[in-house]
C-alpha cells in the first residue's frame, strides 16, 4: 500500500476525549502504514474547518481527519456549532478533490457517551485510507 501522509485537524476543547481519540488515530494509521505527517489544535469544533482547509491546500498531504467532540450543555448550541461544522467541512473535502474524514461525535451526548465514542479516531482513519485507495 502507499504510503499516505494524512492531516488531522483536533479540537482542544474536551480535550479528556479528543486526545484520546489521536491517540486510537495514530495507532491506526501505524498499523496500516500511513503517516500522520501534520497535526493542528484548533479550540474548539467551529474552527476546525479553517484548519482542515490549511491542510487541504498543502500538495504533501493527502486527505485531512477531524477529530472533536461535541457535549450538550444547557442550550442547543452543540446543535448549531456541528451542523455548520459539518456542513463546511464535507464542503472542503468535495472543493479540494481530497478525502476529509469526519471524526467528530455528537451532538446530544454526554461526556460518558463521547469517552464511548473515542474509537471514531481509529474508524476516520480506516474511512480516508479506503477513500484514498479508492479514488486512485
Amino acid at each position: 500500500m502507499k504510503k499516505y501522509k494524512i492531516g488531522a485537524v483536533v479540537a482542544e476543547f474536551n480535550y479528556e476525549v479528543t486526545m484520546l481519540m489521536m491517540e486510537r488515530a495514530k495507532a491506526e494509521a501505524e498499523f496500516l502504514g500511513v503517516e500522520i505527517t501534520k497535526e493542528i489544535k484548533v479550540p474548539g469544533c467551529f474552527e476546525i474547518p479553517m484548519a482542515t482547509k490549511k491542510l487541504l491546500e498543502d500538495k504533501n498531504i493527502d486527505a485531512v481527519i477531524t477529530l472533536g467532540a461535541v457535549i450538550t450543555g444547557e442550550t442547543k448550541h452543540d446543535e448549531v456549532v456541528i451542523a455548520q461544522a459539518s456542513r463546511k467541512i464535507m464542503d472542503l473535502g468535495l472543493d479540494y478533490g481530497k478525502p476529509v474524514g469526519f471524526g467528530i461525535t455528537g451532538p446530544g451526548m454526554t461526556e460518558l457517551q463521547a469517552m464511548d465514542r473515542i474509537e471514531k479516531g481509529r474508524d476516520v482513519v480506516d474511512t480516508v485510507v479506503k477513500m484514498l485507495q479508492r479514488l486512485e
